[in-house]
């Protein structure tokens, strides 16, 4: 895993994309802070953050998109399937190669509240904890764009994929609100994420009766739920929808609340995704 690791890290050193991304975000991270926190003489670092928290949508589809798509279009994929190792620990030093990445500009930005404080009473247990919250939201989206790019050969559908998912996330609290807070409209979007739920189940497996089966069930069980108490369901896809949102998740780091449900969800978002990669990989090993 080390080596692949350390292969990981240099690749991304050689192709400029640790200097784009680290400069990217710094650039923002610098014109927020003049804008916030110099501009309006408000130590709040933590604003900073929350307003700069859309460069995701950039920076992770350029660091994830080659990760994986690359290998397969070029067929090198091959090779890391003839490595004495598991592709777990393939993906692992993969996706921790993209988190080093991340870490040198979020290791910038710790800097930024001290360099504050000279002006300012900054808040540094609110600071940093929305700094931690920022790390934790950038490695679930990463795991999430490494899984995007384990089902493509192609960078720029890899790269494009990302963004969509990553946008549809970023507004996923704001698209729930158009959704009626009554108990039929929660079953009727319950039911359209349900499809897509196992639409995917199904291109991960290409398992149809498993698949439809899990549809079936958690359709079934939605219905119980409304003839035997539909009050329970109004509201609740907003809810939910607020609940799945990194971004929302996000903000409650911003409060300077250390939130360990909160911490909780990044990393189980993280191990599922990067879970997910390593049987996307599998499946096409043992296809071919």
């Amino acid at each position: 895993m080390i080596a692949v690791l350390k292969n990981e890290i240099c690749s991304y050193f050689t192709n400029m994309a640790a200097y784009v991304i680290s400069a990217f975000l710094l650039f923002f991270a610098g014109i927020y802070t003049m804008v916030y926190n110099l501009n309006y003489a408000v130590a709040n670092y933590e604003v900073v953050l929350s307003g700069m928290s859309f460069i995701f949508l950039v920076i992770v589809p350029i660091l994830t998109m080659r990760v994986i798509a690359e290998e397969r279009h070029q067929k090198t994929d091959q090779l890391l399937y003839s490595l004495p190792l598991s592709m777990g620990k393939i993906i692992l030093g993969k996706y921790l190669a993209m988190l080093c990445i991340f870490l040198i500009p979020i290791a910038v930005i710790c800097i930024y509240p001290i360099i504050l404080s000279a002006f300012g009473n900054v808040s540094f247990p609110v600071a940093y904890t929305a700094i931690l919250g920022f790390f934790l939201l950038g490695a679930s989206l990463i795991a999430i764009g490494t899984f995007v790019s384990s089902v493509t050969e192609s960078q720029a559908v890899a790269a494009g994929l990302c963004f969509v998912v990553m946008l549809l996330n970023y507004f996923l609290s704001s698209l729930s609100s158009f959704v009626s807070s009554s108990a039929i409209s929660s079953v009727a979007a319950l039911t359209i994420c349900i499809l897509l739920f196992s639409i995917v189940f199904y291109l991960l497996t290409k398992n149809s009766w498993v698949s439809a089966g899990i549809g079936a069930i958690l359709e079934v069980i939605t219905w119980i739920v409304y003839v035997a108490d539909s009050s329970k369901l109004e509201g609740l896809f907003g809810t939910i929808m607020e609940e799945l949102s990194l971004f929302e998740q996000f903000q409650v780091f911003v409060d300077g609340i250390l939130d360990l449900t909160g911490v909780v969800y990044f990393l189980s978002v993280i191990v599922f995704f990067l879970f997910l990669s390593i049987q996307s990989m599998e499946k096409r090993r043992w296809s071919e």
